[in-house]
């Protein structure tokens, strides 16, 4: 069958036949680049990854609907929610299109800024083109001006690795608090006769005998040392060991000592 051909950007549909018959269709876009074009960008709303150094971030500006001769198109870069110098360098500039090229790119210096679950926002503003060419007009801004909004969002690795060490920080802070909750219930039944019974205790137990508060007043300097040693909650249960170690040899030490004295004393 004949092609069909359509004026300006046009498509060609033809049956292809061969020896065994009909056997598929072939498209063809032909693209119209006698006129010098559309400027436009892809979209009105981009978005940028922020890494940890200053980047230049490409942002995309697309030449429609022909192709011909040589035009330019003024650009801004200015603020939104972005401030210039801190999120970004603003600028501006011409941007030129060459004879047949239908792409180019403005590049914008984003600062490397630390984000979490944030995002800020500076806009490219298109206007005054050259060269009979137009500015897209289903763009936002349009026709004066296109207007893209380019979003700085927050890089979901440095997401990723944040969650992952304020999880982190978080187990382990769940643990210190139930240490530092044992280790105070050490000195607690340190210091109180009986260890401090609880409600629940004192209502099934009877109250301390002569014989408790005596025992707990000879014993006492022994629980108070011996509540310095940590719980097995901190440093996996190590810092307990070495200092359970540290506390054995010095009363071992002491005993030393005392049986030494004694045994001078009586001659033994």
């Amino acid at each position: 069958s004949k092609p069909q051909v359509v004026q300006g950007d046009s498509e060609i549909q033809q049956v292809l036949r061969a020896s065994l018959g009909e056997k598929s269709k072939v498209k063809v876009t032909i693209i119209d680049d006698d006129d010098p074009g559309i400027i436009g960008f892809e979209n009105d709303v981009l978005s940028v990854p922020s890494k940890h150094q200053d980047f230049e971030a490409p942002i995309l500006v697309q030449r429609r609907n022909g192709s011909c001769g040589e035009v330019t198109v003024k650009y801004k870069v200015e603020g939104d929610t972005a401030l210039p110098g801190r999120d970004f360098e603003a600028k501006e500039g011409v941007l030129k299109f060459e004879d047949k090229q239908v792409e180019a790119y403005i590049k914008v210096l984003v600062k490397a800024i630390p984000r979490y679950d944030t995002r800020d926002c500076f806009r490219i503003v298109l206007s005054e083109p050259t060269g009979n060419s137009k500015l897209d007009p289903k763009r936002d801004g349009a026709p004066e001006r296109n207007v893209a909004s380019v979003w700085i969002e927050a890089s979901m690795d440095d997401k990723e690795r944040v969650d992952k060490i304020r999880s982190i920080l978080q187990d382990r802070w769940a643990k210190s608090k139930v240490g530092h909750a044992n280790w105070a219930t050490q000195f607690k039944d340190a210091i109180f006769v009986n260890g401090g019974d609880s409600d629940e205790d004192e209502v099934n137990r009877a109250s301390p005998s002569i014989w408790d508060y005596v025992s707990h007043t000879i014993t006492l300097p022994w629980k108070l040392l011996f509540a310095l040693v940590p719980p097995t909650d901190y440093c996996g249960g190590w810092l307990c060991f070495y200092s359970a170690l540290v506390m054995i040899g010095l009363v071992t030490m002491i005993i030393g000592d005392m049986a030494s004295l004694l045994g001078g004393v009586l001659d033994i």
